[in-house]
């Protein structure tokens, strides 16, 4: 049986609408006898430790505002950093979760790194046959087109499908909550 590969690079947990949604994309694969689908999520996660060891470097290092209210060792930046990988990893648990109730095989993985950069690489290891990237909208991103899906489209050799998270295609064809035209 042949597998046809989609990853999906995904800015926060999927919803269950979600889920069903890019589902609703491939069942007339999956109904094939001869394909299978099989997702594989791709999930960026902040350090946000780092954030705050960035952030804390660049208010104590300005003399026009003085020192900082409190000191960087009074933040247990290990702590920190640990509570932000399980958050994330319980997000991507649930997102598969989600998948794996619609009856599609999934896996997934947390991504520190570039996640167009690591959507590449993943296409190429799996030899996806598209990608399907879930975000929030970011208006002035796509509007420079630096925003994820600019950025696969240009890297890419495979189709790259940008959906709008926790919203329906309804919703996102301008019917309900979704972009609207400009």
């Amino acid at each position: 049986m042949e597998t046809y590969d989609v990853v999906l690079l995904v800015e926060q947990e999927l919803s269950q609408t979600d889920a069903q949604q890019v589902w609703s994309l491939h069942q007339g694969i999956h109904e094939d006898a001869d394909q299978t689908v099989r997702y594989h999520v791709l999930l960026p996660f902040e350090d946000a430790a780092s954030r705050i060891e960035t952030s804390m470097g660049t208010l104590s290092g300005g003399d026009l505002m003085g020192a900082p209210a409190f000191a960087l060792d009074d933040v247990d930046l290990d702590a920190v950093r640990q509570e932000s990988v399980r958050q994330a990893q319980r997000h991507l648990a649930a997102t598969i979760e989600r998948f794996t109730a619609l009856g599609v095989e999934t896996d997934g993985e947390l991504v520190s790194e570039s996640p167009v950069g690591r959507l590449k690489s993943k296409i190429e290891e799996v030899d996806g046959r598209e990608a399907i990237i879930l975000t929030q909208p970011h208006v002035v991103a796509e509007f420079f087109h630096v925003d994820w899906s600019s950025q696969a489209r240009r890297k890419l050799g495979v189709p790259v499908l940008h959906l709008l998270e926790h919203e329906t295609f309804d919703q996102q064809a301008g019917e309900g909550e979704g972009i609207h035209g400009f």
